[in-house]
């Protein structure tokens, strides 16, 4: 692997657990915007995004309060999610989508299984996915579209 391959991932897995832990309280629950899923998009500009987020979520969910399923489902939603964006990376629109829906399907179930939130589940899905989508596409997309315009940054 390249060197550089290596640093992009890392300082993805730095900022993305760093954003996630400097806004705890709007991090996690059921609620929450996680600001660092606006880097969910990096996948459609490098490749090296796809262990970097899964390593920065990984981290962040580790030292986060929700335990063991959180790092294993919620970090595992966050790699399916990032792998699924670098393939819609030709579709700009579509890239924050896969996050969405995935930290929706994974983190809103988990919620109210687990942690018995006391929410129906459907409101669980919804709530979790509204703010993947209010970081993702309020976030992510312009950020796709500002990085995009400087794609060297990636090379």
């Amino acid at each position: 692997m390249k060197s550089k391959y290596l640093v992009h991932g890392a300082v993805i897995a730095a900022v993305y657990a760093a954003l996630t832990l400097l806004l705890m309280p709007i991090s996690y629950g059921v609620m929450q915007i996680r600001v660092a899923e606006a880097l969910t998009i990096l996948p459609a500009l490098t490749p090296a995004a796809i262990p970097g987020l899964f390593a920065g979520c990984l981290l962040a969910n580790t030292l986060g309060p929700y335990g063991i399923f959180d790092i294993v489902l919620g970090s595992a939603a966050t790699l399916a999610a990032a792998l699924v964006s670098y393939k819609l990376r030709s579709k700009p629109l579509l890239v924050p989508l896969p996050p969405v829906l995935a930290n929706g399907l994974v983190i809103g179930p988990m919620l109210y299984y687990v942690y018995s939130v006391p929410l129906p589940l459907w409101a669980c899905i919804l709530w979790v996915a509204a703010g993947e989508a209010a970081a993702c596409y309020g976030i992510g997309l312009p950020l796709l579209r500002y990085l995009s315009k400087r794609k060297s940054v990636f090379r």
